[in-house]
Formats: C-alpha cells, structure tokens, sequence
C-alpha cells in the first residue's frame, strides 16, 4: 500500500532540524562600533640594500597592526604597527658579462624590510559610547575588643580598640572588557630616492648608476573600527512556519 505524504508530516521533520530560537526581548553580548576612524600617518625612513642596486623592479608591501589600544576612560587611541616592504631589485653582475657602453648585465633579487610607524589620535565622537572601566576596591575594617588593664590603672577600666593581631579586609575586582580594534582598509602613497646613487665604474653606458641607500617618504590611510564587547538587548521574532 503506498504511503500518502502529508504536508503537515513534512513540516515537523523540517522544525525538528531547526535549532532552538529564543523569542522575545533578549539580552545578548556582542561587539558593539564605538567608532569608525580614518587615520593618516606620515612615515619616513632610510632603507640600506645589503648590495648595489641598478633599479627597482617592483615593491609590494602590507600593513600589520600590533597596538591598537583605546585608553578608557580617556579617549586616547595608541597606534602601532609596520609596513611590509619586499623589494625586488636589478643588480649588476660581472660573472654574467661585464659591463659594456651600450649594455649592463644584472640578476634579479629581493629584499623585505618592516617600516615602523606609531600614533597617538583622539576620538572626538563616538557611535557608541563604551563601558568604562570599574574600579577595583578594597576596605579593611576592624572588630572592637575589651582587655583587661594591668596593675595601676582602675579595677573597672578596660583597654578597648582593636586588636592589631588581627587583620580584615573586603575587597572587590571587575573584569572589564577591554575595547580592540578591526581594520578595514589602508592606502599608502610613497616617494623613493636614492641618496647615494654613483656611476657604474669601467665602460658601462654614462646614464647608468648604482646606490646602496634609498630615501622613503610614505602617506599612511588607514581606516579602521574600535569595538567593545557590551550587553544590548534585541527583540527576536519570527515568521518561521514552525512558531505558527
């Protein structure tokens, strides 16, 4: 006898694979945009080439944060990180074929080197507002305590006050959730120049030269979100077959 399929039969086999959604006014613990800032570091640095460079072939670099750090309760945003720079350059090579006045032999090399950068900026406005920090606390407190008096005092009086051999304290620490950054994007405008860029020596072509040093000068954007991880609460509601 062949079975007959029933809407109703399909649809609880769906919902029972469905997780458990709470309904209603929720509280959760999400990250939450205090600010969204875009930033422009200056940077300038001497990068020295371990041999002589002919030319530079291309440059790809990457930026890398290491501090990204809100200082509650001010408002004070730290900033550190470095450019990743890998540098593919020409360099002459006489044990290909020495130089001649029309022609230059080189071999293609590399060379990765990070640029430091660091800045102090403040966030003027915020999306959201952050938590601030609670401060720990700690009280000591004391018990009274009666003594007995020696010889020469009155027999009815007592010594009262505390007694030092004892010590008690109350005291308090809130874990405060620290604010972190994420970033978005960067952009970076550079200018280099060689310093000290000098004539290939023998019968080499006169426009052609070598240097050691090069001279960077870069424009830094970087945009990026400061987040804290803060209590809201959201309405959860549904138009799921399943809640009907």
């Amino acid at each position: 006898m062949t079975g007959v399929f029933k809407e109703e039969d399909g649809l609880a086999h769906h919902c029972e694979r469905k997780p458990h959604v709470s309904i209603g006014k929720i509280i959760t613990k999400v990250p939450v945009v205090l600010a969204e800032l875009n930033l422009q570091i200056h940077v300038s640095e001497t990068i020295s080439f371990p041999e002589p460079v002919l030319e530079i072939k291309d440059i790809k670099k990457r930026v890398h944060l290491t501090q990204c750090r809100l200082l509650l309760p001010s408002k004070k945003l730290f900033i550190k990180g470095f450019v990743r720079k890998n540098i593919q350059y020409a360099s002459p090579c006489s044990e290909i074929e020495l130089p001649t006045e029309t022609s230059v032999a080189s071999d293609l090399h590399s060379f990765t080197v990070d640029i430091p950068f660091e800045q102090v900026t403040e966030i003027n406005e915020f999306l959201s507002m952050p938590v601030m920090p609670k401060n720990n606390t700690r009280e000591e407190f004391d018990f009274i305590r009666s003594k007995t008096l020696p010889d020469g005092f009155p027999e009815k009086d007592e010594l009262m006050g505390n007694d030092i051999s004892q010590y008690h304290q109350e005291s308090s620490q809130f874990y405060n959730e620290l604010p972190f950054c994420e970033l978005l994007s960067s952009r970076i405008v550079e200018w280099d120049e060689a310093l000290d860029r000098m004539p290939l020596p023998g019968h080499a072509p006169f426009h052609e030269g070598v240097f050691t040093q090069m001279e960077e000068k870069m424009v830094l954007d970087i945009r990026l979100n400061v987040l804290q991880k803060q209590q809201i609460r959201v309405a959860s509601t549904t138009n799921d077959d399943c809640m009907m």
